[in-house]
């Protein structure tokens, strides 16, 4: 069951939430890694043990991927959804490795109104990824887009007005 959206008024600092764990398998790490970061130790067992790494890793974009699909099933659901606006920083921290099982800690570190925005406004929230021993596997905050319980209805965009976009 989905629970009920969020707004902007229903958030403030220090609020956590937690997903459950998802298992990073080798052939996870692979496919992705062949698809969008090819190099040897996320791709090839046999030739990741001889790197850096001493055997295969998933990309850190790919654990970053797997932590953005954790927060979107998450009890964080936002009314009109995740709306990035851009991240302050990624920390990889960690190695994750075939067999691990990573789970996804957020904390609301900041909840203001927009200013150019009537109706809306952005959180900042601090994202860790864990592993299966309480290790931070990876970090970033990302400030989000929020609706406010009383923002205006949504304007469908006027395709010729150039300000629209």
């Amino acid at each position: 069951m989905t629970p009920p959206p969020y707004y902007l008024e229903d958030l403030t600092p220090g609020m956590r939430f937690t997903t459950p764990p998802t298992l990073m398998t080798e052939e996870a790490i692979i496919r992705f890694g062949r698809e969008f970061d090819p190099q040897p130790y996320h791709v090839d067992p046999e030739a990741a043990r001889e790197t850096f790494f001493g055997g295969l890793v998933a990309s850190g974009w790919h654990t970053v991927a797997v932590m953005t699909a954790m927060n979107i099933r998450s009890q964080l659901q936002l009314a009109e959804g995740q709306i990035g606006m851009g991240v302050e920083s990624v920390r990889f921290l960690q190695a994750v490795r075939p067999g691990d099982r990573i789970h996804l800690e957020m904390e609301i570190l900041e909840v203001k109104p927009s200013e150019s925005r009537r109706g809306w406004g952005i959180i900042k929230v601090l994202w860790t990824g864990m592993n299966q021993h309480g290790e931070a596997v990876l970090t970033l905050q990302p400030s989000i887009l929020v609706r406010g319980r009383n923002c205006p209805d949504p304007v469908t965009p006027d395709p010729q007005d150039p300000e629209a976009a």
